[in-house]
Order: C-alpha cells, then sequence, then structure tokens
C-alpha cells in the first residue's frame, strides 16, 4: 500500500479494496515509527486527519468523490492551513494556528485530500539543507547522516521515505527540484502564475511559487490539476483555461528538439 502511486491508491479506495480511513491509519502509524528519526514532519494531529479521511469516505459513499478524494497529503508548513499550527520552521510562529486556508489548501480540500501533517523545512524557506528549521534538522532516508536538501527537505523526506504518498512544496531557487534530486522523488515547479500564492508565506513573492512532489511524474501531473487554476487574491495568477497536466505522459520522447 504505502509504495502505490497516487493513481493505483484512488483505484484501491473506488474499489473498496481500502478506506480512507484505513489508508490515513497506516501513514500515520508509518509516520508515529519513522519521524522520530527523519524529522521530517513539525506537526501531526491523529484526530483531525481522520476527521479528515472519514469525511472522504463518506463523500465516497454519497457519490460525490472526485479521482483524489481519501488520498492522503502532507503540506509543506509555509501554506497557511486553517485550524492547523502554520510555523514556516521558525520559533517566531511556533503558537500560529491559521484563521485561513492558502489557495492550495482550499484546492486540495476540495479534491477530497486528508491532511497528514505539516512537513518540516528550512526557517521561512532561507536554506538548501533543511538543517536552519527552529525544530531541527530533517534526515535523508537514504542516510540520516546526509542532507535532504531545503528548503522542502520535510516534504522530500516524507514522500521518500513513504510517510506521504505526496507533500505540497514551494521553490524560489531550487526548493522543490534540489530535494526532490536529493531524496530520489520527483518535483515539478509549475510555470510562475499557475498555482495561486496566496495563503503561501513569502520568501521572496517574486520568485515563490507552489508546487508538487510525489513518486511518479504522472502523480505530479495529477496534482498539478487539483492545485491549479486562477486566483483573483493573487495579482499574478495566470487566468487563463484549465488544462490536463496528464495529457501527453504517454506520448514518445523520439523527435524532441536537444538544445546543448
Amino acid at each position: 500500500m504505502i509504495n502505490a502511486t497516487l493513481k493505483q491508491l484512488s483505484q484501491q479506495l473506488t474499489a473498496g479494496q481500502v478506506s480512507a480511513v484505513e489508508l490515513a491509519t497506516a501513514y500515520l502509524d508509518r509516520i508515529d515509527a519513522l519521524n522520530p528519526a527523519l524529522n521530517a514532519f513539525i506537526t501531526v494531529d491523529r484526530d483531525k486527519t481522520l476527521a479528515e479521511a472519514l469525511a472522504a469516505d463518506a463523500r465516497r459513499a454519497a457519490g460525490q468523490a472526485g479521482l483524489l478524494t481519501g488520498v492522503p497529503i502532507a503540506h509543506k508548513d509555509i501554506f497557511c492551513q486553517q485550524g492547523w499550527k502554520t510555523s514556516c520552521g521558525s520559533k517566531m510562529l511556533d503558537n500560529f494556528i491559521s484563521p485561513y486556508n492558502a489557495h492550495v489548501i482550499e484546492q486540495c480540500q476540495a479534491a477530497g485530500l486528508v491532511t497528514l501533517g505539516r512537513a518540516n523545512m528550512d526557517e521561512f524557506a532561507m536554506g538548501s539543507s533543511n538543517e536552519n528549521s527552529f525544530y531541527g534538522a530533517v534526515k535523508n532516508p537514504w542516510d540520516v547522516n546526509a542532507i535532504p536538501g531545503g528548503s522542502s527537505g520535510g516534504s522530500a523526506a516524507a514522500v521518500a521515505a513513504r510517510l506521504a504518498p505526496v507533500a505540497t512544496a514551494t521553490d524560489t531557487g531550487g526548493s522543490i527540484r534540489q530535494p526532490a534530486s536529493h531524496c530520489g522523488v520527483t518535483g515539478i515547479k509549475p510555470t510562475y502564475g499557475v498555482v495561486s500564492r496566496f495563503g503561501m508565506v513569502a520568501y521572496a513573492s517574486s520568485l515563490d511559487q507552489g508546487g508538487v512532489m510525489a513518486q511518479t511524474a504522472e502523480d505530479c501531473a495529477l496534482m498539478l490539476n487539483v492545485m491549479a487554476g486562477f486566483d483573483e487574491r493573487d495579482s499574478t495568477s495566470l487566468e487563463r483555461a484549465r488544462e490536463d497536466y496528464t495529457r501527453d505522459l504517454a506520448q514518445p520522447l523520439a523527435g524532441l528538439l536537444h538544445i546543448l
């Protein structure tokens, strides 16, 4: 189960082979077992997670489920999420409970994704090793003596260690791409403006972009379908027709132009 892709988890949920509550519980148990050594999560709240999972199961039972309803997700602790601590890895925000949701969180909740917890990060996204967090360094699951990269190191480590099948992240100057590489997962920094920055605590807003990490390119494309979309609260948000980011995944690479 923990090695399944998002598409496979969706199929299992649709077929009734597993419930959202069972799926969330399996990941929460794995977090309990492995996170003390990896420090990938800042905040985990089993009661909140299972309540979301129960609601996802109800949506499926009512025939109101989307493709990813009931699938668990970790959120980088830079996205404001109502009712959850949003610390940005800083002591300054250690007691801040967000009163509202970032656009990315709204999109994920509308899709029925279930929050597993809040992923560790370099303080205010300022770092590339995830050693600069008030909550301690994140360890690379492949070698705990190595860094996972940053600033989205908690997201990368969580996906690599199968503590979550997917995790949101942000990239200003490599903070998705570099930790994804360090931890051997797939990450995508979308084109600027595709994903709204509303509710994403700014590091350098002229460069910041929300994205995602997962096991495969298909997983990232499925998540980008969820996260992308115009948001009038972000002045740089692109207002254009929605598109399916999975549409060309099966196309051959032969004939593509190579620029050296």
